[in-house]
Parts: structure tokens; sequence; C-alpha cells
């Protein structure tokens, strides 16, 4: 975790390891190959970027059934309440 501050833009926009985001705690698409979003996580002064979500896999989060088998198998899994883990924004773009 680092404990350094992310330097703010003129544009409002955030600077952190040569990466841009809209703000603290708010998921947006990643600009790697390997995961579908990303988000710039803070709790405290602790500040990490935190990737989630399979790019290859269409998600229909739409669908109820869908919606309620996948609240149901991630909330056990640890880091469902850590702002820090991919499980915790996974959940929190499915609406769980």
């Amino acid at each position: 975790m680092a404990r350094a501050s992310a330097a703010k833009r003129v544009n409002g926009k955030l600077h952190y390891r040569g990466k841009t985001f809209r703000g603290f705690n708010k998921p947006q698409k990643s600009s790697s190959k390997n995961k579908d979003m990303e988000v710039l996580a803070k709790k405290g002064d602790e500040i990490k970027v935190v990737q989630f979500g399979d790019p290859n896999m269409s998600v229909k989060s739409n669908r109820a059934e869908n919606k309620k088998s996948y609240c149901a198998r991630s909330s056990g899994i640890k880091g469902a309440n850590d702002k820090f883990s991919a499980n915790y924004w996974s959940r929190k773009n499915w609406k769980c």
C-alpha cells in the first residue's frame, strides 16, 4: 500500500503512477488487457490501484437470476468489505 498522495491535475482528474483516474473510489474501464475494470481505492491515507473483472467474459448483470447467483456466491469470499480487494469492487459493480 502506498502512503503517497496522488497529484491532482488541472482538469480535476488524478494522476497516479502513470495512470489517470476520475477520482478516488470511482471504477473505470481498465487500460490493461488483463482486467476489465480498475479503481484508485483510498482508505484513510493509503492508496492502491485495484483491478478486477475478466475482459473476455460477457456480464449479464441485468438478468435477475444471474445477479442473485453471483451475489450469493461472492458474499462469503474474503474481502467482501475491504476497499482494497477486487471482490469488493466487483460486488459494488453488480450492486449486491
